[in-house]
């Protein structure tokens, strides 16, 4: 990844985190608690592809098993969010812009599913049975419904700034102030000095022709 991919994305996840540990999780809304790390995940998925979004995701997900007052074994979240965050930049658009919204929005209720669902089978594997105590369907709607609701305010502005992001202003005043390629241009002189002798010597070749010709012609008046 490049350095302002992962400034970016490092910059995003943390305040994603902490605005999600902060205030989110304080609301007591009933069932999920809205995954505003997993939003920024997704935004950032679309737009740097699946290897990127695999990346991005891991990363997040193990911040978010190492801060507190993360209850469940480390690598856990890493794992779900890598998933996610593959499979989510593999509905990355060819040409990195979305013709309309029906598409990320398909995306954020099936990543809001598939999150819970392979947290849900992950803690199963490691004795942690708690979605079964609160309710595996309540679950998945309220997750879907909270993730969906928040989306048109998040992952449309990560995608925003994850573009900027890509056309950076100072990468093109620094190539700029290097200066051309010297070997292009070193190539490009050579080709143009060989191409200019050539010129020449068929001008030189013409205008002798021209003169014999000529010649000729006086010699036959002559006579």
């Amino acid at each position: 990844m490049r350095v302002n991919r992962i400034l970016l994305s490092v910059a995003l996840v943390v305040v994603a985190l902490v605005i999600q540990v902060s205030v989110l999780a304080r609301l007591h809304l009933p069932g999920a608690v809205p995954d505003l790390l997993l939003l920024t995940v997704l935004g950032l998925a679309l737009v740097y592809g699946h290897v990127g979004g695999a990346l991005v995701g891991f990363g997040a997900g193990l911040l978010a098993d190492l801060a507190p007052p993360a209850d469940h074994a480390a690598g856990r979240y890493a794992l779900v969010l890598c998933v996610v965050g593959y499979l989510a930049g593999l509905a990355k658009p060819d040409n990195g812009r979305l013709r309309s919204a029906t598409g990320p929005m398909v995306v954020v209720v099936a990543a809001a599913i598939g999150t819970t669902l392979l947290y849900a089978g992950v803690g199963a594997l490691v004795g942690d049975t708690a979605a079964r105590h609160v309710g595996l369907p309540s679950l998945l709607f309220t997750a879907s419904l909270y993730d969906l609701l928040l989306a048109p305010f998040v992952v449309p502005g990560i995608m925003a700034l994850a573009r900027r992001a890509e056309n950076d202003p100072l990468a093109d005043t620094n190539s700029a102030a290097k200066g051309p390629d010297i070997t292009s241009g070193w190539l490009s002189s050579g080709t143009g000095l060989r191409i200019g002798r050539q010129r020449n010597a068929l001008r030189v070749k013409a205008a002798r022709a021209r003169v014999a010709r000529a010649g000729r012609i006086k010699g036959v008046k002559r006579l």
